[in-house]
């Protein structure tokens, strides 16, 4: 398998159990206990635990492995492991061999047209008339004498097939390089992701295909986890398992309620510890991917090993192997160690595209649509004119009758006539662009690589050229991300750089080390730097490091205080996000009595904060003018040099009576203040002139960050994001949102579009403002273009943002999974620099297609003329079908290869964005391509018709059918083939500059194609013959056709001299789509987006309903889940999904009046009974994200919000006892804690597939197809 050798790890096929004894004797546990186990979940999951190991530290002991110190990191050990319980590794599906895109690329419509005329060509230039003498056919046989000449007739057919064969086969090789370079890409992002794993008990950083069972592994906000594991210390965890339950609520995570952890899951909040009980394809999301025929291998050996032992399974799987690859990749939660994200491209390319079509390919589809049209007008143009010269000329003019011995000659001219107009229509098609605007995004995405931009989806590359606004994070980014405390204030007093420990009270301290050694993650640390008089390395969250810096400035030791009180012994921890803004954590004293330590953005933490430390170490109070002048003294001063403020507190409780840990704003108040610490993040040297760049460019920056105002406005007016004397606004995320909502709190759009254009810094802003802004500028048209934005986020919540904006860019460094699997682009360096260098890419990319275009048309149009005029003139096109097959192929292949590859320049920065609806032939382009239309026609047609007085030779016009090659042809096919190669030079630019020659050889494939192109022209002309209907000339006709050639280039300066501005009546072509075109996609996204103004949905997400083309693969799994035998298993695992369901009513009309009040169902353990056939669970495969976090949500409301539909196929309406009773409608507008109304996906295709969603009948509703639904609370 070609596809096994980029991977990471080489997958060995395995029978799950096989080594039934070996893991009898090596583990106390087995593989299918262990799948069994991970069926369970919540308290049916806690009490397996408990009955069959005893607790977590049993099931460890079983597995060989310390849940502190995890694994011994023996190769041996891990050996056998990989044996017995299998590699974490998916493997991908094989890519399609080089035969199978050779068969896709003969789809081509043109080309099987050619076939067919020159196979048809072929057979009847070997049949030979019966009658000897064929003089009672007339002239139409001249050529047929010479027994040599009647002879090569098949060589046309033969050749027309050759050229075809060439064009199948380089079109293919194209598709084949582009897969190969995208599963390099994959193995590279793979082989990239890693995680972090407890061996010998040190926390090491591994390949994710490199993890086994029994590892212990640390999980945390943002991750993607790699394989399914029982939880054995976590921290206020919080998973998103949507991508496998289709649950759009967070599930919480503890050891004593719901410790299972599974795969292709989100972590949302918190960190933890989990012990990995299943790997690859033993974990819940490989037993998935096995059901779709995902592990081909491991399927191909079962089936061999069992014979046709389940025949119901082995359809099964063959069913669902045969479903459309996009369809069935849909499921697609987890990213194998090769395949997934192919797949995943895959799919975002069959699927209906998320996001409108990229600018481009509105274009060029248009474009190329109208061109192709003209082209078939033409092309049968040509034909009918043709046979109706012949067919006069031969039975009219010359009176003559049809005879049947002259049947195969007539009709050998009717194909001859058809091969003509065929061609027409090949070289009028523009096959090339396709080609040509694959070619420059592969090559633009291969050297985006070099420039630090991973880019996930090709056309994010080219839309990037278009952005007019980039919304950018701040730390990181803008910044080097490596912070360092430079200020303090404790003890009353504000040092203006870190004092030496004497300076501090003891008691002071002693609390921030303290402090700050136990409320920071355990996986934040500093480690020696990696060469002498280097700055030690800081790993995990940098501005935990910054704190533990000053520790160690302050001459202390944080790693004691940790192995005092290990991870383990912590009480209770609430981690960071973005609502709370501050992270704290419990830990219980000798005494039994609690200390609760505080750290996060000061002004948020001091409105807490009733006493603050003196200093001689006491606590004295606190009160709101204190807290004022602090502000105002020490904090402001602070963030005005550019520095974050963080405060560190904390508080002591008692045991009796014991604490309301859930009551969180309670427990975290009246806290004593120890220190607030100015931590220092400096801009990177580089950004500045990178954001003046922009700023050139046209494309407006600005800044959304999460840090204080003052913080943020001084790093801008550094960063040149705000200069003095401009008219700028800065505002915090709570003034942003006062001033965009109306009185009921909607976003409104007017309100937005009175702050965007001004709007600089966006400081203390949430992930909801990112997106709200994001979307109001996009949705904005006070501007004569529509914004193109694009966003850098690195956080789990900026997924919306990032998904939202035309183009997101997710930090490779910084960045969570769930950010980067958002995102467009990945930042592999998190530089701003970098954006730069995409537009810089992206804008080429649009040049260089602009460039094709010119060249392509320009050709397309002078050939069309020829072989038209000609063949209507001269019954003979004089470019003949081989000839125009070869013009075709230096056209599209070798012109996209050398205009699709030029290097951009940094000239490409000094003009604004074109944006969405300026043409993709611009005046000038239009006025090339019609100048060196005119220059090349005017040549051809004098060649062809006083050619042979000109160069004294035999004229070519009116030959017989097998004539011989003439000279006369010969030259104008080699002028013609040379014009456009000198052209090729003058597409080389675009905006009207005169050097054409500029950076020529900084393009080294450009110069090797012109240089190819011409000596293969020589072979031809010279050794072509018969196949290619040429003649040899000689060196003053070869003179003469350079001579000609070179002309292009003079006539090219000539035509920029004309001015455009003068020539009003060119046109412009390839506008963008109509605005009625994007307005219609511009529904469909919106009917996608969660409408984020609405409060309603302030609570929850919605869960999205994939369209009903879905739910042939869920029938899939779900039935061969049914009938391969692990039916038990999936009972279990569907019934804990429904046992967090409540049911489901249908509403009238998207929106409008809502039914409210239901009961609550008396218990959540299972409401539908399994037996009672309900057919299959509609739920969404795709991971929600939160727009809104939603903090500390009582455990039973967040299980509450969620969309499952249940459709009836084939079982009829449900019976009416399976609704709960409905009460009357109290309101028109229930509150939202009651209702929240669903937007049906526009991918729902339930109305052309014809498959209805049965309402009961007693429930009130439109009799359509499609319904909305509703969830009750």
């Amino acid at each position: 398998m070609g596809d096994m050798a980029n991977s990471s790890v080489d997958f060995h096929p395995k029978k799950p159990g096989m080594d039934g004894k070996a893991c009898a004797e090596d583990f106390e546990v087995s593989l299918e206990e262990l799948r069994a186990l991970m069926e369970f979940r919540g308290a049916e999951a806690l009490q397996k635990i408990q009955e069959s190991y005893g607790d977590t530290e049993g099931l460890c002991h079983r597995l060989k492995t310390s849940p502190t110190d995890g694994l011994s990191d023996d190769p041996a050990d891990l050996e056998k492991r990989w044996q017995v319980f299998g590699q974490n590794f998916i493997p991908p599906k094989k890519p399609k061999t080089f035969l199978q895109l050779v068969w896709e690329a003969l789809q081509d419509v043109t080309l099987i047209i050619l076939e067919i005329a020159a196979i048809i060509s072929l057979g009847l230039s070997f049949y030979q008339p019966p009658g000897g003498d064929s003089e009672v056919c007339g002239n139409v046989s001249g050529g047929m004498e010479d027994e040599g000449e009647a002879e090569a007739g098949w060589i046309e057919g033969a050749a027309i097939l050759l050229s075809v064969l060439c064009v199948v086969v380089v079109t293919a090789f194209n598709d084949w390089s582009k897969e190969k370079q995208f599963r390099g890409l994959q193995s590279r992002i793979e082989q990239e992701q890693r995680f972090a794993v407890v061996r010998n008990g040190t926390v090491l950083q591994i390949p994710v295909a490199e993890m086994v069972v029994g590892d212990v592994a640390q999980v945390k906000y943002g991750d993607l986890l790699p394989a399914d594991g029982v939880l054995i210390q976590g921290n206020d965890l919080k998973i998103d398992e949507s991508s496998l339950t289709g649950e759009s609520d967070h599930v919480r995570k503890a050891i004593d309620r719901d410790p299972m952890l599974l795969s292709g899951t989100h972590v949302m909040e918190g960190s933890g510890k989990m012990v990995v009980t299943a790997v690859g394809i033993n974990s819940q999301t490989g037993i998935i991917f096995t059901l779709l025929g995902a592990g081909d291998v491991e399927e191909e050996k079962k089936e061999n090993k069992k014979g046709k032992q389940d025949g119901t399974l082995e359809n099964n799987q063959n069913k669902a192997k045969k479903q459309d690859e996009a369809v069935a990749m849909e499921m697609q939660p987890l990213k194998s160690a090769e395949g997934g994200e192919v797949e995943e491209r895959e799919k975002k390319k069959a699927s209906v595209p998320k996001k409108e079509k990229s600018v481009l390919q509105g274009k060029l589809t248009k474009l190329a649509v109208q061109i192709g049209k003209a082209g078939l007008v033409m092309s049968a143009i040509t034909v009918i004119i043709l046979m109706l010269y012949f067919v006069i000329e031969t039975f009219v003019v010359q009176d003559r009758p049809w005879l049947t011995e002259c049947t195969p000659i007539y009709v050998q001219y009717f194909v001859k006539f058809f091969i003509i107009g065929v061609t027409v229509l090949v070289v009028a098609v523009p096959e090339g662009l396709p080609l040509a605007v694959t070619i420059s995004l592969a090559y633009s995405v291969k050297k985006m690589m070099k420039d630090n931009n991973l880019v996930r989806h090709l056309d994010a590359c080219e839309t990037m050229g278009n952005a007019t606004a980039i919304c950018s994070d701040k730390t990181g980014t803008l910044t080097t991300n490596r912070m360092t405390a430079v200020q303090i204030y404790i003890g009353d007093q504000h040092f203006h750089e870190i004092p030496t420990p004497q300076h501090i009270s003891h008691h002071a301290l002693e609390l921030l080390t303290t402090a700050i050694s136990l409320n920071s993650a355990y996986t934040s640390k500093i480690l020696a730097a990696d060469k002498e008089g280097g700055l030690p390395k800081q790993v995990g969250n940098k501005t935990e490091c910054a704190l533990l810096g000053l520790v160690l400035d302050l001459k202390r030791d944080y790693q004691c205080v940790r192995e005092q009180i290990p991870e383990e012994k912590l009480y209770k921890v609430y981690t960071f996000n973005s609502v709370r803004k501050s992270m704290s954590t419990v830990v219980q004293l000798p005494d039994r009595s609690f200390r609760i330590y505080s750290k996060g953005a000061s002004e948020i933490l001091l409105k807490k904060c009733s006493s603050v430390l003196s200093r001689d170490g006491g606590a004295h109070p606190f009160r709101p003018r204190d807290r004022d002048e602090m502000v105002k003294k020490v904090i402001e001063p602070m963030a005005c040099d550019g520095l974050r403020t963080i405060c560190v507190a904390y508080r002591d409780l008692t045991a009796d009576p014991l604490p309301e840990w859930d009551n969180e704003a309670d427990i975290i108040n009246n806290l004593t203040c120890i220190a607030v610490v100015g931590i220092e993040d400096p801009v990177r040297p580089e950004v500045p002139e990178a954001i003046r760049k922009c700023q050139r460019a046209g494309i407006t920056v600005r800044m959304v960050t999460g840090d204080n105002i003052n913080t943020a406005r001084a790093i801008a007016a550094k960063c040149g994001i705000i200069q003095a004397g401009d008219d700028f606004l800065c505002m915090e995320g709570k003034d942003f949102n006062r001033r965009i909502r109306n009185e009921k709190g909607e976003v409104e759009q007017e309100r937005i579009d009175k702050i965007w254009p001004k709007l600089r810094v966006l400081a203390r802003s949430s992930p909801t403002d990112k997106h709200t802004l994001v979307k109001g500028i996009i949705d904005s048209t006070i501007c004569e273009q529509r914004q193109v934005v694009a966003v850098t986020g690195d956080g789990t919540n900026d997924g919306p943002a990032l998904k939202k904006a035309d183009v997101g860019f997710a930090m490779g460094i910084a960045g969570t999974d769930v950010a980067k699997e958002a995102s467009d682009i990945i930042l592999t360096d998190d530089n701003f620099t970098s954006i730069v260098k995409a537009v810089m890419w992206g804008r080429n990319v649009y040049d260089s297609i602009s460039k094709f275009l010119q060249f392509q048309l320009t050709v397309n149009v002078v050939a069309v003329i020829v072989a038209f005029t000609g063949a209507c003139i001269t019954q003979d096109s004089p470019l003949k079908a081989v000839q125009m097959l070869w013009v075709n192929l230096i056209m599209d292949t070798f012109a996209s290869l050398a205009l699709a590859t030029e290097p951009p320049t940094e000239a490409l920065l000094l003009r604004k964005p074109y944006g969405r609806n300026n043409p993709l032939i611009s005046r000038t382009m239009m006025k090339n391509i019609l100048g060196h239309g005119v220059y090349q026609l005017i040549i051809i047609f004098t060649l062809l018709f006083v050619g042979e007085r000109i160069f004294d030779i035999d004229s070519g016009r009116d030959a017989p059918l097998h004539a011989p090659p003439s000279e006369h042809y010969t030259i104008i096919f080699n002028t013609f083939v040379l014009m456009q190669l000198f052209n090729e030079i003058n597409a080389r630019k675009i905006h009207g500059e005169r050097n054409v020659f500029d950076g020529i050889f900084s393009n080294p494939i450009f110069c090797t194609i012109v240089l190819g192109t011409f000596a293969i022209q020589i072979a031809i002309v010279q050794f072509g013959g018969k196949p290619f209907s040429c003649s040899p000339l000689n060196v003053e006709q070869w003179l003469w056709c350079l001579f000609v050639g070179v002309g292009e280039l003079l006539w090219g300066q000539l035509i920029s001299s004309v001015p455009t501005s003068q020539l009003k009546c060119l046109k412009e072509a390839g506008h963008g789509p109509a605005p009625d075109d994007i307005m219609d996609e511009d529904l469909a996204e919106d009917e996608e987006e969660i409408d984020h103004a609405e409060r309603e949905l302030r609570r929850g997400q919605i869960l999205w309903f994939r369209g009903l083309n879905r739910i042939q693969t869920q029938m899939e799994v779900v039935s061969t889940f049914k009938r391969s035998g692990s039916f038990q298993g999936a009972v279990r695992r569907r019934s804990s999904v429904l046992s967090q369901l409540h049911d489901i009513r249908v509403v009238k009309a998207f929106r409008s009046s809502l039914y409210d009040g239901m009961e609550k169902p008396e218990s959540r353990s299972s409401i539908h009974d399994f037996q009672a056939h309900p057919e299959f669970i509609i739920t969404d495969s795709g991971h929600s994200i939160p727009l809104i976090d939603e903090t500390d949500v009582d455990d039973e409301s967040e299980r509450s919000n969620h969309n499952h539909v249940r459709v009836h196929l084939r079982h009829g309406p449900l019976p009416a006892s399976s609704l709960p009773p409905q009460r009357p409608p109290r309101s028109r507008y229930p509150t939202r804690q009651q209702s929240l109304p669903v937007t049906l996906n526009c991918n729902n295709n339930a109305a052309e597939s014809r498959v209805y969603l049965t309402r009961p009948a007693h429930v009130p509703g439109p009799p359509s197809p499609m319904h909305s639904f509703e969830t009750c609370l």
